[in-house]
């Protein structure tokens, strides 16, 4: 555990469902229903599934932009000190937040068009008191080469860039304060596919030069498989697998994983896939059914599925799944014929 640098633990995070015009408690919606994972220093963990599995929630709730209903969030600051963020005010969280920060998904909503670049990233240094004055702009303008901008342009505005550049711009916003952490919910997924491309060929660049930690926030695997070195898999606010990305894709598991590699195609057209289709729509986390709340859309349901959650269990070393058959069932992955793990077609970021 010496090189964790966030714990989560039994993370839930239910909001209230109001009624009536005494606006009266009816019941929650289990947006997040007992999570619990851990992110190891300079690593980047894929979280993947689908619209309203929970994913955002689960990164909004580890910066405490929504305050966790119950759980453990332990995070390991910089000189060492392990702080259990679920539990703290919002107070204590300021010198934190230049630690952990995170990478909104749309590039169009989340900069201020009545700000310049240079008052957009330079926001954050003046907020903690890091620069102003000359040594701000000078700073500014390291980031914007370190993003890939020109910082002749750091007093232009947003609708000036495209939305590749709008990202770098909230990118070299989020690095300002040197984080250790990155949350990154989505980045590319309102970006055109040659644009991903870049700025997640940056994000992995970035990684390796700064040392920095992801948590990365997607429903595409091929995007995860390229960035990340684990995959947690989410449905329904709980997660049902977690393991290295090469073992979760070849390999794996759980019924969903199956469904979700199924629907990507290999990059070598000769692997021939069976395309699972999921029946019905993910179910309300309002009301989420009994049992294992994945069987009814499961080809392998049994009657001990709708009794019964299973708890998320260590089936092989290092690999982590949800499911009462996980040991029994012989799924399709994305192996190759020559068991070789190709690649998936997707976003393929470029060598230069």
């Amino acid at each position: 555990m010496e090189d964790t640098l966030l714990e989560v633990n039994d993370l839930k995070q239910w909001f209230p469902i109001r009624q009536g015009f005494l606006q009266r408690t009816v019941g929650h919606v289990k947006a997040v229903d007992g999570v619990s994972f851990v992110i190891r220093r300079n690593e980047a963990l894929g979280l993947v599934g689908e619209s309203g599995s929970g994913k955002t929630t689960v990164g909004r709730a580890l910066l405490r932009l929504y305050d966790p209903t119950a759980g453990e969030i332990w995070y390991t600051t910089a000189d060492g000190k392990r702080i259990d963020i679920a539990h703290i005010a919002q107070a204590e969280m300021k010198p934190l937040r230049k630690e952990m920060r995170m990478i909104f998904q749309d590039p169009f909503s989340s900069l201020n068009p009545r700000l310049t670049v240079k008052d957009l990233i330079g926001e954050p240094l003046i907020i903690h008191k890091v620069a102003s004055g000359r040594v701000l702009e000078d700073r500014v303008a390291k980031l914007m080469q370190s993003v890939g901008l020109d910082p002749n342009y750091m007093r232009r505005y947003p609708h000036e860039f495209s939305g590749g550049q709008r990202q770098r711009i909230g990118l070299a916003r989020t690095l300002a304060l040197s984080p250790r952490l990155l949350i990154a919910d989505e980045p590319v997924s309102a970006l055109d596919v040659s644009i991903q491309a870049q700025v997640l060929n940056l994000l992995q660049q970035l990684k390796d030069e700064l040392g920095l930690t992801y948590l990365f926030i997607a429903h595409d695997l091929s995007v995860v498989e390229h960035m990340c070195d684990r995959i947690a898999v989410m449905y329904v606010g709980r997660l049902v697998e977690i393991a290295g990305s090469d073992t979760l894709l070849q390999r794996p598991l759980h019924p969903y994983t199956e469904a979700l590699v199924s629907a990507i195609p290999p990059a070598d057209p000769e692997i021939r896939l069976d395309r699972i289709i999921l029946e019905g729509d993910i179910p309300s986390p309002a009301n989420p059914p009994s049992g294992c709340v994945f069987h009814p859309r499961c080809l392998y349901a049994q009657d001990v599925c709708t009794r019964e959650e299973p708890q998320l269990e260590e089936i092989e070393p290092g690999h982590f799944a949800s499911c009462h058959f996980a040991q029994e069932l012989n799924l399709q992955g994305i192996g190759g014929l020559d068991g070789a793990t190709p690649h998936l077609t997707g976003i393929v970021a470029p060598s230069n």
